[in-house]
């Protein structure tokens, strides 16, 4: 992928490891996309796909040891972020890119109040007055839904809920206006309604201020009314991307399209049962040199066991998938429903055995 002066971040390769005692685990894989300014992208996958280990990377946040960046760049204005000093680093996180965690109790100082939190890195990024700092923070309070934010400031972490944490984690993110928010699983923990207005307030303020997204999530629910684009994670490696409507309507990896299906519908007959992707994901430390997703796959072919390259679907430069296979074709659907019934049939027939025994 060429660097293009209209991208403000483009990941190139990158590939992230951690060292154990049995060997390295490749959590990041070869991972390659760009986000142009004021974009949404979503980075969607199930648990342990490299999603958060992709997003901490790029703010250099991966601890080392054990972590250990083997290859790529991640160039943020041309700028290869993999290159830059630890000190130099320190203006561009919170500044220049900001970043939401999961876990906001985790993130938060529990010794120091909310205002002075967000007041801390106004005045190490803009060098704000402590008085200017302090109203700014407040007014972010504001703009974040947090009520009477005068009187909150005050407030310690622990006098929060976790709705509200989370503002705070939005508001500190937000606080210097940066040119790219990166969410990583901003609504877990949360209930329903909690989460609705968590990704309100994200896509507003991105909305208002011009700010480039990256969400990472494992829910697809969560993306079709906030992302212009979705990047599919498996085992460490980009298999589809997409814009988000055309991904949602005609998904041409196998992955997405288990992804798809395992998401409850509310016009689903009460009967018809929840689809799920059966087996398990590859050991990373020992990954397939084909396709990761073969194993599961009802599709594979002798040819999956040589990895895919990453192309345009029928030449469209927008979507595009690491699979060999075209699931529109006719006989590679028959072929893939002969498999499936054969593991059902065997899995009867295993169960029956176990009964009669």
């Amino acid at each position: 992928m060429a660097s293009t002066e209209e991208n403000l971040l483009e990941i190139q390769d990158l590939k992230t490891y951690f060292k154990t005692k049995a060997g390295y685990v490749h959590a990041v894989d070869g991972v390659s996309f760009a986000l142009k300014p004021g974009e949404k992208v979503a980075i969607v996958g199930e648990s342990g796909c490299g999603k958060s280990v992709t997003a901490l990377s790029i703010l250099r946040l991966i601890a080392q040891p054990p972590g250990e960046y083997v290859g790529g760049k991640i160039l943020f204005h041309d700028q290869d972020l993999l290159k830059l000093s630890e000190r130099e680093m320190r203006s561009v996180r919170g500044g220049q890119i900001g970043m939401i965690f999961q876990d906001p109790m985790s993130c938060l100082n529990p010794t120091m109040t909310i205002g002075d939190q967000i007041a801390e890195g106004l005045r190490m990024h803009l060098k704000l007055a402590a008085s200017q700092a302090r109203q700014r923070a407040r007014a972010l309070l504001e703009e974040v839904g947090i009520p009477a934010a005068a009187e909150r400031m005050k407030a310690y972490p622990h006098q929060f809920s976790g709705g509200m944490r989370q503002r705070v984690m939005i508001a500190m993110a937000l606080a210097c206006k940066p040119q790219l928010l990166i969410a990583d699983e901003p609504t877990t923990a949360l209930d329903v309604t909690v989460q609705a207005q968590i990704l309100d307030v994200i896509n507003g303020v991105c909305e208002d201020l011009g700010t480039a997204l990256i969400l990472i999530t494992h829910d697809l629910g969560v993306v079709a009314g906030v992302a212009d684009r979705v990047v599919v994670m498996y085992a460490g490696k980009v298999i589809e991307e997409a814009p988000t409507a055309e991904l949602f309507a005609n998904p041409r990896h196998p992955y997405t399209v288990g992804l798809l299906a395992s998401v409850p519908r509310l016009d689903a007959e009460r009967s018809s049962e929840l689809s799920t992707i059966e087996g398990s994901p590859p050991d990373l430390m020992n990954p397939p040199a084909g396709c990761p997703f073969m194993p599961r796959c009802f599709y594979a072919h002798k040819i999956c066991e040589t990895m895919p390259p990453f192309d345009p679907v029928n030449g469209m430069g927008e979507h595009r998938k690491a699979c060999w296979i075209d699931l529109n074709d006719p006989q590679e659907q028959t072929y893939a429903q002969r498999r499936r019934e054969a593991r059902r049939a065997y899995e009867q027939q295993s169960i029956q055995n176990v009964i009669q025994s």
